[in-house]
């Protein structure tokens, strides 16, 4: 999504050093690769072992590397400043939405796994058979923004002491029976199960992490671009962008010289969100938002 968007945003130098730090399905990556000349590279990460797969096409390009892992582990994968470039493209794909498997929707029946890395972590079935009911009510109040999350988390407390809920369709059925007021052309258990993808896959706690360190990976004038389906994710990201270029905020009548005020990000045009023309092709994109900034 957002794709020519995006990389025209990164302005690839043909000799730069980029990371896709979301590798998905590689339609990023191979859009980058095509802009770079034998002298440059690329560094894609992502958790997904679907997406490691994915990677192996590109394995014999000598200017790709893909990494296994996090983008919140971007110091392990770049040890200092070297990069003209970092994309982030966040949220789920819509290979891992369709894959009924994976247990990231509704659409069809599958296991309520929901964790972007399927070697490790709790699965989405372990944590609703074991979390308080408080618990579940403040995740899907925080990370999905349902106003009815307490009535939710009733229902499912009520509803596993009956059987195990280890299905997207049953905890489906269960969220939506327990929904009051059903939203057109919505699905009444999105937010819920937005809410417990995010906070199973430490989402946001992630995207924290890795915006605090991307800053000093990157190049004097290099770009950081991040693509947002969100709303909690876009405002970490406009926010951490501000603050970046902001600066210290300091007293009034302070003085301080401009080089001095901590300010390591510009900010580049304002928030890009997809044209008419890629909604009609992919409603999926309808959300998307996309920020800019570049190290000064």
């Amino acid at each position: 999504m957002l794709l020519a968007e995006s990389v025209s945003a990164l302005s690839v130098r043909a000799d730069g050093s980029y990371l896709d730090g979301t590798f998905g399905r590689g339609g990023h990556s191979r859009a980058i690769l095509s802009r770079l000349s034998q002298a440059g590279r690329l560094i894609a990460v992502d958790k997904d072992p679907a997406a490691e797969a994915s990677a192996q096409v590109l394995a014999e390009d000598s200017r790709f590397q893909f990494v296994p892992g996090s983008f919140a582990d971007i110091s392990r994968v770049v040890s200092d400043g070297s990069l003209d470039g970092i994309l982030l493209d966040l949220g789920v794909s819509s290979p891992q939405l369709d894959d009924a498997t994976r247990g990231f929707g509704f659409n069809g029946d599958g296991p309520l796994d929901m964790r972007m890395d399927t070697r490790s972590g709790m699965t989405a079935a372990e944590w609703v058979a074991a979390a308080p009911e408080q618990e579940i009510a403040d995740v899907i109040k925080t990370y999905g923004e349902e106003r009815f999350a307490k009535r939710m988390a009733s229902a499912v407390v009520r509803a596993r002491v009956e059987a195990p809920i280890t299905s997207t369709r049953q905890l489906a059925s269960i969220i939506a029976e327990a929904n009051p007021k059903w939203e057109p052309h919505k699905h009444p258990a999105t937010r819920a199960f937005q809410a417990i993808r995010i906070f199973i896959n430490r989402e946001l706690e992630d995207l924290e992490l890795a915006l605090s360190l991307m800053v000093d990976k990157l190049k004097i004038g290099g770009r950081l671009v991040v693509i947002s389906f969100h709303s909690l994710e876009d405002r970490i990201v406009k926010r951490f962008m501000r603050d970046q270029a902001r600066g210290i905020q300091l007293p009034r009548h302070v003085p301080v010289v401009d080089s001095d005020a901590g300010k390591t990000l510009n900010l580049i045009g304002k928030a890009i969100r997809p044209s008419d023309e890629e909604i009609a092709r992919n409603p999926r994109s309808r959300s998307a938002v996309m920020r800019v900034a570049e190290r000064r």
